[in-house]
């Protein structure tokens, strides 16, 4: 279980559950508002889900009514790009407690540092608020549990920020592979190299600890001395997030989820390793992990960074095999039958069709009106965290790992 709240955390998520008592019973209508609190104004939650829900706001009628940060900057830009869209300003604040107490809030995105999202989803939960939240959805089994377990008990509408599933190549690909276009399904693989880590650029913002509340970015990890780089970098330091296998690795690993309608792995083995990129970064800079599904076939993620050469994004079939890596909204993914015998294999050459899609966002906004689940939906976020931590599991004790999705366990297999 997460370490209990504070007295603050407590007061204010018991306040937020009052205040919105009336919340849980709204029906909502195609005239009514919906109003929405942004927790986390850094790049991912101000310039991507914050700008998607204004440029969405008049066609799905929602509101920003709030925002939150720790960071004075990063809220106060927030507060200034809602205003300049909107013409409104909305309320701000450094912890997400006093946030959730607002009556005007319907639903909050949560753009945060990873060690932050299931508590804050939980809150969120037990306010009566829906959430769009960041993956990776939780960092341990612990947590996983008591957030899949609390959203249901309260019936929230979520949506998981694993966007490629919602791309019109992706559903196009699951269409395709339903109706067996690609034959069986062997094996799905990606390279995703870099020349440098991504967490370096964060690094380097400058931030002062009188401009943050390091208490509240810490939230229930151990109490310490400010520090600006651990600050800034979060994304470098395993504590705050588990590195590129949880990060970059889970878009593709919840793309094959989606594309081949498959849930959680049963057995997973991974090596990760800090071959360049040390300087006091505690996330590997190279990793490699297999993943095993019970419907017979397996996933393999790589990423290593110094070098970004040898990028590839594919799945395997008896028939051919599909290049997803083409993520632009107007991409289509080519289908090549190289490498495969036998008459019925793929022509070369072919392109997936295009098919109807809604962006991520729109469809999260357009959910928490008709109240049906979204296209990434609390139980995608579910099983691409199990395969997230099977993976670290793996990692940190040397072994292969399994999972029993019965008993909600992961152990040595």
């Amino acid at each position: 279980m997460r370490k209990p709240m504070s007295r603050r955390e407590f007061v204010g998520t018991t306040l937020a559950a009052t205040t919105t008592a009336a919340s849980f019973a709204r029906i909502l209508g195609a005239n009514d508002r919906i109003y929405i609190g942004i927790i986390g104004c850094g790049d991912r939650g101000r310039q991507a889900l914050m700008k998607e829900i204004l440029e969405f706001e008049k066609e799905t009628n929602v509101e920003i009514t709030a925002v939150c940060d720790p960071w004075r900057q990063m809220r106060e830009q927030a507060v200034a790009q809602v205003k300049e869209v909107s013409g409104r300003e909305p309320a701000q604040f450094a912890h997400y407690v006093d946030l959730l107490a607002l009556k005007n809030v319907d639903a909050v995105t949560i753009a945060t540092p990873e060690h932050q999202h299931c508590t804050q989803l939980i809150a969120a939960a037990r306010a009566g608020k829906d959430a769009y939240v960041e993956k990776p959805l939780a960092m341990n089994m612990e947590e996983l549990i008591q957030a899949s377990d609390t959203v249901k008990k309260y019936g929230r509408v979520v949506q998981n920020g694993t966007q490629i599933r919602s791309l019109p190549q992706a559903l196009a690909a699951r269409e395709f592979i339903a109706s067996g276009g690609l034959g069986k399904i062997l094996k799905a693989a990606q390279a995703r190299n870099g020349s440098q880590p991504y967490w370096l650029r964060y690094a380097e913002r400058s931030v002062t600890e009188t401009d943050v509340d390091w208490k509240a970015f810490l939230m229930h990890l151990r109490p310490r001395p400010f520090d600006a780089r651990q600050y800034a970098g979060w994304y470098g330091y395993r504590e705050f997030s588990r590195g590129p296998h949880t990060t970059q690795g889970l878009h593709f690993i919840d793309t094959v989820h989606f594309i081949t309608g498959v849930s959680t792995p049963s057995r997973a083995v991974a090596h990760f390793g800090s071959f360049r990129f040390k300087d006091g970064w505690t996330v590997p800079d190279s990793v490699e992990m297999v993943f095993e599904y019970p419907e017979g076939f397996v996933v393999r993620y790589g990423q290593f960074f110094g070098n970004g050469a040898g990028r590839d994004n594919r799945i395997y079939g008896t028939r051919g095999s599909i290049d997803c890596s083409d993520w632009d909204w107007d991409g289509q993914w080519p289908v090549s039958g190289e490498g495969v015998e036998g008459p019925d294999k793929v022509e070369n050459g072919t392109k997936l069709p295009r098919v109807e899609s809604v962006p991520h966002m729109k469809n999260w906004l357009e959910c928490l009106r008709t109240r049906k689940a979204p296209n990434a939906p609390m139980e995608a976020g579910y099983a691409h965290a199990v395969a997230g931590i099977m993976a670290d599991e793996s990692f940190l004790r040397g072994k292969r790992m399994a999972y029993d999705p019965a008993k909600r366990k992961i152990y040595e297999a």
